[in-house]
């Protein structure tokens, strides 16, 4: 056929051909026509070398020539990385004299072929088999592209995610600070326990990100937590090298497909926003399960060869120890909290999660308050973590002082209550929105009534009226020794025990 294209070996064969058989025969044993045979005999150099010195685009001048060999071979030979692109900016600029807009994609073709033989060796990605039971991976990746909202305000989380490598089983849950030791523990140990057992390895990212802002002893310390946390578990802590993207890639290839099917089940619910955070929790928790339902058959492969799990949990949380102030509460971490005033100059230790601190007095717990998170960037001052059941007592002696708190904004309970301050103060005297305001969350916190209270403030203030302390007190204030409706208890004669032992006796 002619002008039929030939390999180096073809040209090969049939020059060794040549010597013994004729041109028709060494043409025909080597696969090509006989003026094929007899246009290599004309030029019996081999095709590569034609190729590389022929003329460009069937007749053209080679856009190239008197460059590729003289300066760019040399050029990238020194710099391997240098793309393309940036070679013929650099010829350009070296010969302002010569035409070179069209020698794009001649360059880029050339430089192609020129490192597939002369290039650099390049890394070379090792495909990995997964016997069941051996590998867990958890990692975390950024939800904000969700737009996720919560009661119409947009929610910073970040989602964590466990997956076993062979049968895919996957658990992730919502994260609302960064990538820390607890967020990890505790995801970690929510993932097996609910697995019902655990993998001989746990891998995950070099852990930058929760060592971040540590001195070199916290970090250190840190480390040999999560180890000892695996170890609790009988499993081996392995990490990917830092920068090395692929080496989690069992995992970093699967957030992409969680994110994908999260965004669809969103748009198949019709809207992004959640009354409460639980139901952003449920809602991810459904979606994940649905994907397991999915792998029950690759599960049930690997569920025998899981390790049994420890007889409790291990600890998931950090400690701090903090000082409660004579302003009713302790900062930690750029964010206020109050306490009960009783607590005013005691020392309290705190077990830190990712979504509660919880209050010990030495040995015994106090209470759990939610955890709060500075201003985004660090900048604009403290969070506030407050509820106005602390305060009141206190505030109802001074109201004068909720003008000018500084977490005032923050002590609403509900949004009702800001409405109604902000009704207040563009009504009247900021002296006697103050007394009304304080005697309004005396009373949502003296009778228990907040829903209720917040509920006659919106219709008060839906007929444009302003709320009148005296009255709301007549309505919501029990009277003494109401302690609410009386329950009738009948007290069965102790006989009727004997009965009922010997009825179980006998059914036994």
């Amino acid at each position: 056929m002619p002008g039929r294209f030939i390999t180096d070996r073809q040209h090969e064969d049939y020059m060794t051909l040549r010597q013994h058989h004729t041109q028709k025969i060494a043409a025909a044993k080597a696969g090509f026509s006989v003026s094929t045979g007899a246009r290599i005999e004309r030029d019996p150099r081999p095709p590569s070398q034609k190729r590389r010195e022929r003329r460009h685009g069937g007749g053209k001048p080679d856009p190239l020539a008197g460059l590729w060999n003289e300066e760019i071979v040399p050029l990238i030979e020194a710099t391997p990385g240098l793309r393309p692109i940036a070679v013929l900016e650099e010829m350009q600029y070296r010969h302002p004299d010569r035409d070179l807009s069209s020698a794009r994609r001649t360059l880029e073709r050339r430089m192609r072929l020129w490192r597939a033989e002369h290039g650099p060796d390049r890394e070379v990605i090792f495909r990995q088999s997964h016997p069941p039971g051996r590998e867990g991976m958890s990692d975390f990746f950024d939800a904000r592209a969700l737009g996720v909202t919560i009661a119409g305000v947009p929610l910073a989380h970040r989602i964590y995610h466990f997956t076993l490598v062979h049968s895919g089983w996957e658990h992730a849950e919502v994260v609302l600070g960064g990538e820390s030791y607890t967020a990890l523990a505790g995801g970690l140990q929510n993932a097996l326990w609910l697995l019902g057992g655990a993998p001989r390895e746990h891998r995950t990212d070099s852990l930058s990100a929760a060592f971040a802002n540590l001195d070199r002893d916290a970090r250190e310390d840190l480390r040999t937590r999560y180890d000892a946390l695996c170890a609790d578990y009988g499993m081996e802590a392995t990490r990917n090298n830092r920068g090395i993207a692929h080496e989690n890639g069992s995992i970093e290839s699967r957030h992409g497909h969680l994110k994908t099917r999260l965004e669809q089940a969103l748009l198949l619910r019709g809207s992004h926003d959640f009354d409460e955070l639980n139901d952003w929790r449920h809602f991810v928790a459904q979606v994940v399960a649905r994907h397991n339902a999915r792998h029950r058959d690759r599960l049930r492969v690997e569920r025998p060869h899981l390790q049994p799990l420890p007889a409790r949990r291990s600890c998931d949380y950090d400690e701090a120890r903090v000082r409660v102030t004579s302003s009713g509460g302790f900062v930690f971490r750029k964010v206020f909290y109050t306490v009960h005033s009783r607590l005013i100059g005691y020392e309290l230790k705190l077990r830190i999660f990712d979504d509660r601190l919880e209050l010990f007095l030495g040995g015994t717990p106090l209470e759990t308050l939610p955890r709060g998170r500075p201003p985004a960037g660090g900048r604009g001052g403290h969070g506030y973590v407050v509820s106005y059941h602390h305060v009141i007592h206190s505030l109802r002696a001074k109201p004068q002082a909720f003008a000018n708190l500084t977490y005032r904004d923050a002590l609403f309970p509900r949004t009702e209550y800001r409405r109604c301050w902000d009704a207040l103060t563009a009504a009247g005297p900021l002296r006697q929105a103050c007394r009304i305001m304080v005697g309004l969350l005396w009373l949502a916190h003296d009778q228990t009534c907040e829903a209720e209270l917040a509920a006659a403030l919106s219709a008060i203030l839906a007929r444009g009226e302003l709320p009148v302390l005296g009255d709301l007190r007549s309505r919501f204030t029990r009277p003494e020794g109401d302690g609410g409706p009386d329950v009738p208890v009948c007290i069965p004669s102790a006989g009727s025990y004997d009965d009922l032992i010997q009825g179980q006796g006998a059914a036994a």
